[in-house]
Formats: C-alpha cells, structure tokens, sequence
C-alpha cells in the first residue's frame, strides 16, 4: 500500500509521523509536495493530491476519509479507529468532516506549493 501525503503541510505531516512510528513494512509513504512521480502514478495533478490524503491499494486510488480507514485497518495501534468509524454511519459523519477540514488545510497550504 502507498500512502500520497502533503509533507508541506505541518499538521498532515504531523499526524502521517505519528503513523511512520509504528514502522508498518506494508506502507510505503510518498510526499506528494511537487512530485511529479506521483502525479504520473496516481494520475493525479498536484492541486488534487495536496486537497486530500490518497491510498493506493491493489491498484486502486482511494482519497480523503475513505484512505484513512485503509491506513488505520494496516496499524495494529489505530485498528480501533477502523472499526469505529467504518459503521455507515459514522463513516458518512467522518467523511463530511474530514472534507470541511481537508478544504481549509488545502486553503492554508496550497501557497507553500509551487506549481498550483
């Protein structure tokens, strides 16, 4: 699994550094800041990977709330996330949140990155 992050932005970075620290083998964490590797791979543009966190996973993308239950499900220590918040309907809650959130983080930062 790889796990396309924004390591310009001080709190997606914060948060992803809390997860590195369990050490998951099967976890392979690319900065997307100005990485055009990733653009290609993800077949994404910079402006949509720096709006939400993406997964890939058996060569499907997957972005936003639904990439964080694909992290939490692999780390043994943030499994008691996936299970709560993969119930529909605390799922549907947890995505609008994370958008309304993800939205002002993009604001904040898509200054700090070059080519948007």
């Amino acid at each position: 699994m790889k796990v396309y992050y924004n390591e310009s932005c001080s709190i997606c970075r914060a948060e992803i550094n809390l997860y590195k620290k369990q050490n998951i083998n099967e976890i392979e964490w690319v900065d997307i800041t100005n990485n055009a590797v990733a653009e290609k791979n993800t077949s994404k543009n910079n402006k949509t990977l720096i709006r939400r966190l993406h997964v890939e996973e058996d060569g499907k993308i997957y972005s936003g709330a639904e990439a964080f239950l694909l992290i939490w499900k692999k780390i043994p220590k943030y499994k008691f996330l996936y299970t709560f918040f993969k119930s529909p309907i605390i799922f549907t809650i947890f995505s609008f949140f994370y958008e309304i959130i993800a939205f002002f983080l993009y604001q904040k930062n898509k200054r700090q990155i070059k080519k948007i």
